[in-house]
């Protein structure tokens, strides 16, 4: 009998949570994108390449709007520049790719050229590459091997 009544508040307490939780509004895309350029400018390593993950990931499933999501490009081009780790420009570069604006495919052909590390250049160019391609302009890849 005792374990049954441990058993009714637990799942009145649960059943209230769930309630009190499902009342909160949910976040637009519009604040979602806000908080992560928020986690981009960050100085925690972490956060700041989760930010952009979740940024492109939310792109991928057209979760956000790319007009949106270009607020993140400069934020995004610093961490692609300016990053010491070969990891988080990577993330950022995808990032950009997904966003897909002139300005981040443009960093991303002067990173496939100029940056320090042989696999950032590597999937930097085939990120540049796969969008000319994608956009009929595939001629732009030419460029790199100059």
């Amino acid at each position: 009998m005792k374990k049954l009544g441990l058993v009714t508040v637990a799942f009145a307490v649960l059943l209230l949570s769930v309630s009190a939780y499902a009342n909160k509004p949910v976040k637009s895309s519009l604040e979602i994108v806000d908080n992560l350029i928020v986690g981009l400018n960050s100085d925690n390593y972490g956060l700041k390449v989760s930010s952009a993950y979740v940024l492109g990931e939310l792109l991928d499933r057209n979760l956000v709007k790319k007009d949106k999501a270009a607020e993140a490009i400069i934020p995004l081009l610093r961490i692609l520049h300016d990053e010491q780790t070969e990891n988080a420009r990577i993330v950022a570069a995808l990032a950009l790719y997904k966003i897909g604006h002139g300005i981040g495919v443009y960093n991303l052909g002067d990173a496939a050229l100029q940056d320090d590390s042989e696999r950032v250049r590597k999937i930097c160019e085939n990120l540049y590459c796969d969008f000319h391609i994608k956009n009929g302009s595939a001629y732009f890849c030419h460029y790199l091997h100059y």
